[in-house]
């Protein structure tokens, strides 16, 4: 039986330049349509599913003090290669900073649903490694999967060909294999996404990973100006559901 920590970790990975979308602050601070920014929605959207008080480690670089001013209520990590490396090191920074247990983690750009997080509350309940997927559109510039025979992630990356759908940025890993995928990590490039460090694992350390339908819910990794629109969309109707229901 794998060892399982008494509560769940939840991580952010918000140390990038952001770069494609253009604006002067991390991508985590962009507004959306309701004034909140994006990782107020993250916030929120964890502590509404996962109880107040979850622990939440945000992992800045750029900007770091604008987004710890912002933040004062969680904890940080803090990748000061952030220009040179991409999320595979920002990730492993977070890893080898967590306490005893599995991780979720997410990039800190997406925009979500937060029903997807009551949707894999079996999976974290069973501290299972996962990937979140949208099988309903596969997108040309996003990370793409296939599946072995028995159903578990067997490709994992941008180049895949045939991919059966994308990953949507939300993630965990358990506490059992949380020591591998760090290995993994550790030997990537500094220039890989974390999906590597997964990929490789799978492949060189039999790593099973779990792909988890989340197509009937909104998600949106926003990288441009188009992708903010359509967050802002998602934002205003969960609003709307919100506000009928109460």
């Amino acid at each position: 039986m794998s060892e399982r920590s008494t509560e769940v970790q939840t991580v952010v990975l918000a140390a990038g330049l952001g770069t494609r979308l253009g604006r002067p602050l991390p991508k985590s601070q962009t507004r959306l349509r309701d004034g909140r920014t994006i990782m107020e929605q993250q916030v929120d959207n964890l502590r509404s599913v996962l109880g107040e008080d979850v622990p939440i480690t945000v992992v800045v670089g750029f900007k770091a003090t604008v987004i710890m001013e912002a933040r004062p209520d969680v904890l940080f990590a803090y990748n000061e290669l952030f220009d040179s490396t991409n999320t595979s090191k920002s990730l492993l920074r977070a890893l080898t900073t967590s306490h005893r247990g599995g991780v979720l983690w997410m990039n800190g750009d997406v925009v979500f649903d937060p029903r997807v997080l009551q949707h894999v509350q079996p999976w974290l309940e069973r501290d299972e490694t996962f990937v979140c997927v949208n099988t309903e559109a596969v997108g040309e510039e996003e990370v793409k999967y296939t599946v072995d025979a028995e159903g578990f992630v067997r490709e994992l990356s941008k180049t895949v060909v045939g991919g059966l759908g994308e990953a949507v940025g939300i993630n965990h890993v358990s506490a059992a294999d949380k020591a591998v995928l760090v290995e993994e990590l550790r030997a990537c490039a500094d220039t890989d996404y974390f999906e590597r460090g997964l990929e490789t694992a799978i492949a060189r350390r039999g790593l099973r990973v779990r792909p988890v339908d989340v197509s009937r819910f909104d998600v949106v990794e926003v990288d441009f100006e188009d992708d903010l629109v359509r967050a802002d969309r998602i934002d205003a109707e969960h609003l709307r559901l919100g506000a009928s229901t109460g």
